[in-house]
C-alpha cells in the first residue's frame, strides 16, 4: 500500500466503467477494488476498511441507496455517487442519507481524480484530530493514555474507538445503538459499563460528568470545544 495513495472500492454493474475507472485510478495511484453489485460490495466491506467508495444508483437488486442504509451507520467510509441523467431526486436521497458527493454519467475521469482528492483531503484532516487536551486532561489516541492531573491511564482498543469517533464528532449525541455498532456490541448494559470505566478516566468527579455526559433517552455526548 506504500504506493498508493488510497484504496477505493468501485461499484457498478457495468463492467466497461468498472475496468475504464480502475485503469485509470490505477495510472494515478489508487489501489482499487471493484464489485458488480451492491450484495458483493457489501461482503467485500466486511473483509477490508477501504479509503472511499465510488458507488453507482441504478444497479440490478440492491440499489446505491440500499447499500448506503444498510452501511453507514457502520462505515465511516466516504461515498462519492455516480448518477445518470434523470436521476436527481435519487442523488437528493443519496446526499441525505449520507453519500459525501455525486458525479453525473458520463464524466470526465479528471474530475473524479479531483472529487476523490477533495473528499480524501477532508477525511485525512478529521483523522488527524486523535490528541485533544481540554482543562487538566490530555486524551492520546495515539498513545492509548489519557493523562488526568498528571495520572495517567490506559485505554484499551474498545474504548480507543468510541473516543476516537467522538472526538471528532464534539456534540454529537451517539446512542447505545451507534455505540453498539461502532464496537459490535449490542448489549446496553455493557456499553453502560464501558462509559463508566471511560469517566473514571477523563471526569474530575466521574459521579457528575462534565464532559462525557448522559443526554437522557438518547445517548451520550462529549463536549470538549
Amino acid at each position: 500500500m506504500d504506493k498508493f495513495f488510497a484504496h477505493i472500492l468501485v461499484v457498478d454493474d457495468d463492467e466497461g466503467i468498472r475496468s475504464l475507472v480502475k485503469q485509470y485510478l490505477n495510472e494515478n495511484n489508487y489501489l482499487v477494488t471493484t464489485a458488480e453489485s451492491a450484495e458483493t460490495a457489501s461482503e467485500k466491506v466486511k473483509i477490508v476498511k477501504f479509503d472511499l467508495i465510488i458507488l453507482d444508483i441504478m444497479m440490478p437488486g440492491k440499489n446505491g441507496l440500499d447499500f448506503i442504509k444498510d452501511h453507514k451507520k457502520k462505515l465511516d467510509t466516504p461515498i462519492i455517487l455516480l448518477t445518470a441523467k434523470g436521476e436527481s431526486s435519487e442523488r437528493v436521497e443519496g446526499l441525505e442519507i449520507g453519500a459525501d458527493d455525486y458525479l453525473p454519467k458520463p464524466f470526465e475521469p479528471k474530475e473524479l481524480i479531483l472529487r476523490i482528492k477533495n473528499i480524501l483531503n477532508k477525511t485525512i484532516k478529521t483523522e488527524l484530530k486523535r490528541i485533544i487536551e481540554f482543562e487538566s486532561v490530555k486524551i492520546d489516541i495515539n498513545k492509548l493514555l489519557i493523562i488526568k492531573n498528571n495520572n495517567e491511564f490506559k485505554i484499551n482498543n474498545t474504548e480507543k474507538i468510541i473516543l476516537e469517533k467522538m472526538i471528532n464528532n464534539p456534540g454529537k449525541i451517539f446512542s447505545r445503538e451507534d455505540i453498539g455498532i461502532l464496537i459490535d456490541l449490542d448489549k446496553e448494559r455493557s456499553i453502560d459499563v464501558i462509559i463508566t470505566r471511560l469517566r473514571k478516566k477523563i471526569e474530575i468527579d466521574p459521579k457528575n460528568p462534565k464532559f462525557l455526559q448522559t443526554i437522557r433517552g438518547a445517548g451520550y455526548v462529549l463536549w470538549i470545544e
